[in-house]
């Protein structure tokens, strides 16, 4: 059955007309998609979701064959970067499907990966024959006692091995990615550098986002702004603004010592929205048209109400994928100060 499924949506891609760019109504092109293979994860990273997370029952998840059609359909739309998110996506069944189908798209010219590590020494060579050109790992911490708080079950040095198993496998590009909490980690930030210098990797900053309540911290208070990052690094580092980037939102640093890149990420204090070039696909099925927002569209009742080979499966979903370039609104709304938060957490938003 996977099979045929397989050569029927190839067939009928391979008949569509591709349209050149998906534009909103602001103008900007989006290339860039996002896509959440599961909210499950096997850590509780304390900024993703709480403590007493309720999973989305599996019968309501994205098959792997609805994410490999709604991902081709949005490549012959003119996407040429996706990346793979959950959760933790290396710990849905069988996920290698997915990488192993779309890394064979022509027109995707960026297959990527976020992930915390733990599953790396297992899949990363996978991954990379699959067609994945970059890994972004999450590494809030190099202290063992630190990992496990931010955590609250990790084990520091499985995702240790998972990066080495990652740099070993001949990645175009393994970047870490670090969330920042003041007087949880915000005096790590020159530690974490040093750590991706010595090992030839990128580390981008990111700034907390109020995704789901969260009862471990207070936000506002634990809040710490990239320029205060910039400003700390800066007393070790010279650092050189460049204009290099990577489709995402992240403005780049370059030392002239290293190749390594520092990035920032700053929803908050340096909003990226003007640029913005990217949706979201939850686990669910929802097309988020922005992070900071509700705006959706239910791409999992249109690929369940046309299914696969039948009449006007692959229009309906091109035209539901067009159409809702009309809703992705103009930026997103998030503010420390009212303490108002999107309810839903970043595990089930796709990381």
């Amino acid at each position: 059955m996977q099979q045929k499924f397989n050569q029927q949506s190839i067939k009928q891609n391979e008949k569509i007309k591709p349209q050149a760019q998906l534009t909103d109504r602001f103008g900007r092109k989006v290339t860039y998609l996002r896509i959440s293979v599961t909210d499950r994860c096997d850590l509780r990273c304390v900024y993703c979701m709480s403590d007493d997370m309720q999973f989305v029952p599996r019968a309501q998840l994205l098959t792997l064959e609805e994410v490999v059609c709604i991902g081709k359909t949005f490549v012959d739309l003119g996407v040429n970067k996706i990346r793979i998110t959950g959760g933790e996506p290396l710990t849905r069944s069988n996920i290698m499907k997915v990488f192993e189908e779309l890394g064979q798209l022509d027109g995707l010219n960026d297959l990527t990966i976020t992930t915390n590590a733990s599953q790396l020494t297992r899949y990363a060579r996978d991954l990379y024959n699959a067609g994945v050109t970059r890994v972004n790992i999450s590494l809030d911490t190099i202290r063992a006692d630190r990992f496990h708080k931010i955590t609250r079950v990790g084990k520091l040095h499985k995702t240790l091995a998972g990066i080495d198993a990652a740099l070993e496998a001949g990645f175009k590009k393994v970047k870490l990615n670090s969330v920042i909490l003041k007087n949880m980690n915000h005096d790590e930030v020159t530690d974490l550098v040093d750590f991706a210098r010595n090992r030839g990797m990128d580390i981008s900053f990111i700034e907390e986002m109020p995704l789901g309540i969260v009862n471990d911290h207070d936000r506002a208070k634990t809040f710490y702004s990239s320029d205060e990052i910039l400003a700390d690094l800066r007393q070790r580092y010279e650092l050189i603004a460049t204009t290099e980037n990577t489709g995402g939102p992240a403005r780049y640093y370059q030392m002239p010592d290293s190749d390594s890149r520092v990035g920032f990420i700053s929803p908050h204090s340096h909003n990226f929205c003007d640029t913005c070039n990217r949706v979201r696909l939850t686990a669910e099925g929802k097309l988020l048209l922005c992070l900071g927002q509700e705006h959706s569209k239910d791409l999992r009742h249109v690929v369940r109400a046309h299914p696969a080979g039948s009449a006007g499966n692959d229009e309906a979903l091109r035209e539901a994928i067009i159409q809702s370039m009309l809703i992705k609104p103009k930026g997103h709304d998030f503010d420390l100060k009212t303490h108002e938060v999107i309810l839903r957490h970043m595990n089930t938003t796709g990381g």
